[in-house]
């Protein structure tokens, strides 16, 4: 990522300077003060989420430390949205939030693919930073059709792109307790899926099962929830993946429990539970443990 850089090390020891930063103020929050060092000795490079935590303390664009000279312009835009991709996968909207304001009216997002993607991740922005009570799903959802319509107005032939757009609108009617839509909308999001040759984030898949085994659920259609819980596992060990694959084994547990299954219930819990540690996600092994001990004494 280096070629696409102005002498970074120089801007940022320069910008550093005039603020008034010492390296450990600077480097605080973001990186190692050895770190820091190195990147103003152009020893080292920061990685795109490490240079928007930069920028943002020195009160600078991250197009700053662009080389736009160079005919690779289109780097900025793909670092700029992988770095966006990576905070909606941490549900980090604040973040997201910023760097589209300052990058909805730069001339490199003039064209139309650019545009659908910063205003897809606006409205979810809208929403999910929204007081729960406050939430506008109307605009929303608004603001995600048209971002469809500047790449499919007819609505066929889906791409993965816009898929994953149509997810946005199903998880917000899900979290907007509208389950039916969600259904509807998850059901056809499978189908749109099946159409495509290939995908080059499968993980989409696997957050359409999951969405929908969730939603049945809620419904209480536990054994059709639990067919797509089932889709899920297998899914996973297919594509040789861990992501959600803890979720889908403690939803079949659910499922299970809620059909007086427990010896199978019990079962997926203890896979569930294996899983969670192995991520180190404290959180819902703490949950299955609880459970599983208080299933035990019953």
């Amino acid at each position: 990522m280096s070629e696409n850089f102005i002498n970074i090390g120089e801007i940022l020891q320069s910008l550093r300077v005039n603020k008034g930063l010492a390296l450990d103020e600077l480097a605080e929050g973001i990186c190692s003060v050895e770190e820091l060092d190195l990147m103003e000795k152009n020893k080292q490079v920061p990685t795109i989420d490490q240079l928007f935590r930069l920028a943002n303390k020195l009160n600078v664009k991250l197009s700053d430390f662009f080389d736009f000279t160079s005919a690779d312009s289109a780097s900025y835009v793909s670092a700029v949205s992988g770095l966006i991709n990576k905070y909606r996968r941490e549900r980090n909207y604040k973040a997201i939030h910023e760097i589209v304001q300052r990058e909805k009216n730069n001339p490199l997002f003039n064209f139309p693919s650019s545009q659908q993607f910063l205003l897809w991740h606006e409205a979810i922005c809208l929403y999910y930073l929204a007081d729960p009570d406050k939430r506008d799903k109307k605009t929303s959802i608004k603001m995600l059709n048209e971002a469809l319509d500047l790449t499919n107005p007819s609505r066929k032939g889906f791409s993965e792109r816009e898929i994953e757009i149509k997810m946005a609108i199903a998880l917000i009617e899900k979290d907007d307790l509208n389950i039916e839509e969600a259904i509807t909308i998850l059901k056809g999001i499978l189908e749109d899926i099946d159409k495509l040759p290939s995908l080059a984030e499968p993980q989409i898949r696997l957050r359409a099962l999951f969405g929908l085994s969730q939603c049945l659920a809620r419904l209480h259609k536990y054994e059709e929830s639990l067919f797509y819980s089932e889709k899920g596992i297998k899914q996973c060990i297919n594509d040789e993946v861990i992501y959600l694959l803890g979720e889908f084994l403690y939803q079949s547990a659910s499922n299970n429990l809620a059909l007086d299954n427990k010896k199978e219930g019990i079962k997926y819990l203890t896979k569930a539970l294996y899983i969670f540690k192995l991520q180190e996600n404290s959180r819902f092994s703490d949950l299955v443990e609880t459970q599983l001990e208080k299933l035990s004494s019953e």
